[in-house]
């Protein structure tokens, strides 16, 4: 990828390089940010890079999908007054160099083995993470993953527009050149697989993540035209979109994603219905504003209340409602209240739900390992299961679902298992 070095060296000079580094502490991973931004300031690109490297292998990715805003950009000095130095594409930037110049193919495994076998059991931006740690720490890891690529919700749930899946490949060698053995199109299935894993490997990490669509549990929702947002990112199997009115129900970046990809497809209307205000919205800044340049339209504080469909049982209509916003005690967010008598319809082809995500019940339900009231697997600071062989992490362990937090999860589960080890 070409870049104005003029103006990245401009971006670079922005940061006045903090002591106490405040964007380093909203960092889910901890990147020395002042640091490699430093070394972009003196033209010292690799040194940038290996920077980086000291907490991440994921900068291209996360300087483009992060919600820097929410996380480094948005503690950023700079920023109290003015505009904040643009971390995200400063990290990108030392990435793609990473990338052209094959500094990723530089890094070793330790030349100490501890002959030691663990398992990771998905291939998301967690268990990559994980097995990138253990493996250079000289630990034989295989990993299973029920796709044919690795990647998770890199590869089978943010669109290409905007992350190319260039980005995820580098990762898929650099753990094969670390000896990572990666079986694809592994499906577990539950208790009966992680009993046969047990007694092949010193430790199974669980991290094969919380993809499944969560339903607002509404009349109509099992109507044909009612799809998951997760689902349809991540199998690509999208009905016909031409000249179709699509409702999308939700805030984050999934229903952003989802969104610009039916609009791609030939919908003729694209409505994002948001209960709450555009301010309240999960998804970064930056993605809505893509969005609305797409063309794709927004119902903030409005609410679904119902699907309707026609004699074929397909969906053909909505019934919504208007909200108002109030501070509810104990509650750090402001909860949206249906207004009386408000009620309106909109005639729709298709309803796409994006309001969250959740663990696949089927497998985690017939796990023996202890879960929390979400059904998520129930970990303690260590990482550990209520298992002594069994460690999780990633948002299948409810941990926040960001890129950058889910990598930390898996560095950190890695961390924990090499100290048992």
């Amino acid at each position: 990828m070409k870049y104005n070095l003029e103006e990245i060296k401009e971006k670079a000079k922005y940061c006045l390089n903090c002591k106490n580094k405040p964007c380093s502490q909203a960092c889910p991973l901890g990147n020395n940010i002042p640091g490699f931004i430093e070394q972009i300031k003196n033209e010292n690109y690799e040194e940038a890079f290996n920077i980086l490297l000291e907490t991440t292998i994921l900068s291209p990715i996360c300087g483009r999908i992060c919600p820097h805003k929410k996380q480094c950009e948005g503690s950023c000095v700079r920023g109290i007054k003015g505009d904040s130095v643009n971390i995200g594409a400063l990290e990108a930037f030392v990435g793609d160099l990473a990338i052209e110049n094959k500094w990723y193919d530089k890094i070793k495994a330790s030349k100490v083995s501890k002959n030691k076998k663990v398992a990771v059991i998905g291939a998301g931006p967690s268990g990559i993470m994980a097995a990138y740690e253990l493996a250079k720490n000289g630990i034989s890891v295989t990993m299973f993953e029920k796709q044919e690529k690795i990647g998770g919700i890199l590869t089978y749930g943010i669109p290409e527009f905007r992350l190319e899946k260039k980005y995820i490949d580098v990762l898929e060698r650099i753990l094969i050149n670390l000896g990572v053995d990666i079986k694809y199109n592994y499906k577990f299935k539950g208790q009966a697989d992680l009993d046969e894993l047990k007694k092949e490997f010193d430790f199974v990490l669980l991290s094969f993540g919380a993809n499944i669509s969560s339903k607002m549990g509404i009349e109509g929702e099992d109507l044909i035209g009612v799809y998951g947002g997760n689902e349809l990112l991540e199998t690509k199997d999208f009905p016909d979109c031409n000249n179709k009115n699509i409702a999308v129900i939700g805030g984050g970046n999934v229903a952003m994603d989802v969104s610009r990809t039916l609009k791609r497809l030939g919908a003729s209307k694209v409505t994002v219905i948001y209960r709450r205000s555009r301010k309240e919205m999960p998804a970064e800044q930056k993605e809505i504003e893509e969005a609305e340049r797409e063309g794709i339209e927004f119902l903030f504080q409005n609410n679904i209340l119902k699907i309707f469909g026609n004699e074929d049982k397909k969906v053909n209509k909505i019934e919504c409602i208007k909200t108002e916003l109030v501070q509810k005690e104990g509650e750090k967010r402001l909860v949206p209240i249906n207004i009386e008598n408000s009620n309106y319809y909109l005639d729709m082809d298709y309803v796409v739900m994006a309001v969250g995500s959740k663990v696949d019940d089927n497998i985690v339900s017939d796990l023996k390992i202890e879960k929390n009231k979400w059904n998520n697997i129930k970990i303690d600071e260590e990482y550990r299961t209520s298992d002594d062989k069994v460690f999780s992490c990633g948002d299948l362990a409810g941990i926040k679902a960001t890129v950058a937090w889910a990598g930390q999860s898996g560095k950190e589960a890695a961390k924990k298992i090499e100290d048992m080890l």
